[in-house]
């Protein structure tokens, strides 16, 4: 039997062109002798569709299409994403379902057992749970069928299961199982695509059987979805592997025991890279976006902003934007013209002086102004309107430049370097910011050295550095690694560093909240990003134990 991964690239909503992309991968797989070929979860509406699903006729157009690769499936068996409508009486209106079609015929349906409810899901809100795995015969092979979390939740593997319910092990029952099936959307973060091969694995041994895991790739809003499809064989080994964040269609000959290993990435800046890549093409892609606007300060994180759009969307679709103000270094603006000339974009210089001078003079008449912090952050606004500007006469999406570490502690400015379509970088501590720009540089110097090894500012007053009011960014963000990611307590925290720097960075964490709110929507690649996973209250009185 020969089987076929399709990892393709889905739109959330595009039901009909994600629907032609299925029918795509079936002609193909059909012209390659495939017997079976399976799509990731929800692959005719994209994952997650959130609250389209609260459309009737949204469900409806998902059964239209859903008939419509019943028709394409002539010859061959296809598995199968989407939404299931529950005919009971009671519970939520529709399931997270897998539908098996052999030869234009549905001979099954799966529905999904395991709903998670946890950081960026929340599929209770929509779907019934299933309560069974359903075990169906294919070509003389018992195959049972999952959904994602499905696999997720084993006991060996977890100190805590966040369910009582283990449908890896009612597949246990049925010792004759010959394969396993898992449809997947499931979402990069670092370090997340070993979890799954070490789960994955750790099923297959102990099943002593083959698991096809088949994962959606691409961007859809913040979440970037890396692929990484694969077949582990009943000893636990990798026995064919598909690229990493890019669409694939991985064979395996289960009687030849044969199926291609793709090269995926090998390192946290390689994985973090391609996956700001994906997420910032197909966000623009999927959005609307030919070419996007970005403010160039001289500074690392607009450099790595700027490169990374260079990389995805091409050089012509890149506007560079310098704006020296009466504090902006010469090595700065120069920094930024030659880094511009390395990528191949247009850069243009608007001095903001002016400006500033102009708003001062007209403000200055009220005597009970202070102008001191309000003034670094009229200048950060200043550039902001700029950008907007721009943005706004070309129809170009502004991808603000800001990092996890400054966005974390408040060090930036809303309505100015905030403002955007898109935060590339908001996932992405400081530190990481510089591992990934010398990742970039490894054949070739792209970004300029002299950003790299400058000391970072925000250059908003005379002589300012980023540590005249922040701890080393090794320091900053191993706590805010322990704090938001982790969920570390003071005391915990304070073990290891300063007791009165970690509680002034708690603080900072939990007061800025109100300005994360507002920034742009960013992309996650880190376990815990600021953003719809993380529900921290803009107003609370908890103490977090720190001492007063």
């Amino acid at each position: 039997m020969k089987i076929a991964l399709a990892q393709i690239n889905t739109k959330v909503g595009d039901l009909e062109n994600n629907t032609k992309k299925i029918i795509d991968n079936i002609n193909k797989a059909k012209n390659s002798g495939v017997d079976l070929v399976i799509f990731p979860e929800l692959s005719i509406t994209g994952y997650p569709p959130r609250d389209l699903l609260d459309f009737h006729a949204f469900i409806e157009d998902n059964s239209y299409c859903l008939e419509k690769i019943k028709e394409a499936a002539e010859g061959i068996a296809v598995v199968c994403g989407y939404i299931d409508i529950n005919k009971k009486g009671y519970g939520k209106k529709y399931f997270n379902s897998a539908v098996f079609i052999e030869n234009k015929e549905v001979i099954s349906t799966h529905n999904k057992c395991l709903l998670p409810f946890y950081d960026v899901f929340d599929e209770t809100r929509y779907f019934e749970p299933g309560k069974e795995v359903n075990i169906i015969d294919f070509l003389s092979k018992k195959i049972a069928i999952t959904i994602c979390e499905d696999i997720w939740n084993d006991k060996g593997y977890w100190e805590r299961p966040l369910y009582k319910f283990n449908p890896v092990e009612e597949i246990e029952k049925n010792n004759d199982v010959d394969l396993i099936i898992n449809l997947s959307a499931s979402p990069f973060w670092l370090n997340k695509p070993q979890d799954r091969i070490n789960i994955l694995k750790a099923i297959s041994k102990k099943q002593k059987t083959h698991l096809f895991y088949v994962n959606q790739v691409g961007g859809n809003d913040d979440l970037i979805f890396d692929g990484s499809s694969l077949v582990i064989d009943p000893d636990g080994n990798t026995a064919a592997q598909a690229n990493d964040f890019e669409e694939d269609l991985l064979i395996y000959d289960l009687n030849k025991k044969q199926g291609k290993i793709a090269q995926v990435s090998t390192s946290e800046e390689e994985s973090i890279l391609k996956a700001l890549n994906l997420g910032l093409k197909d966000y623009c892609k999927k959005s609307g976006f030919k070419k996007v606007i970005i403010g160039l300060s001289g500074g690392i994180d607009s450099a790595l902003t700027a490169a990374i759009a260079a990389q995805a969307l091409g050089s012509d679709n890149v506007l560079g934007i310098t704006m020296p103000g009466m504090y902006s270094s010469t090595g700065s603006v120069d920094d930024s013209i030659e880094l511009a000339k390395n990528l191949g974009i247009k850069c243009l210089t608007v001095p903001i002086t002016n400006m500033f001078n102009s708003f001062i003079e007209n403000v200055e008449k009220d005597q009970g102004l202070q102008m001191n912090l309000a003034e670094e952050n009229l200048q950060a606004r200043i550039r902001g309107n700029i950008l907007m500007m721009y943005s706004n006469n070309y129809g170009y999406l502004l991808v603000s430049t800001g990092n996890k570490s400054e966005l974390s502690v408040g060090y930036c400015t809303l309505y100015g370097d905030m403002a955007g379509g898109l935060a590339l970088l908001s996932d992405v501590p400081k530190t990481m910011v510089y591992k990934v720009s010398k990742f970039i540089n490894k054949d070739k110097e792209i970004i300029p050295n002299e950003i790299i090894t400058k000391a970072p500012s925000a250059e908003l007053r005379p002589d300012q550095k980023d540590q005249d009011s922040l701890p080393p960014y090794e320091v900053l963000d191993d706590i805010l690694k322990d704090y938001v990611e982790e969920y570390k307590t003071f005391e915990v925290i304070s073990q290891k560093y300063d007791a009165e720097l970690v509680k002034s960075i708690i603080k900072k964490i939990n007061l800025n909240e109100y300005k994360r709110r507002q920034s742009s929507l960013g992309l996650k690649v880190t376990t815990k990003a600021f953003g719809h996973g993380r529900r921290f209250p803009i107003v609370q009185g908890y103490n977090f134990r720190i001492p007063q």
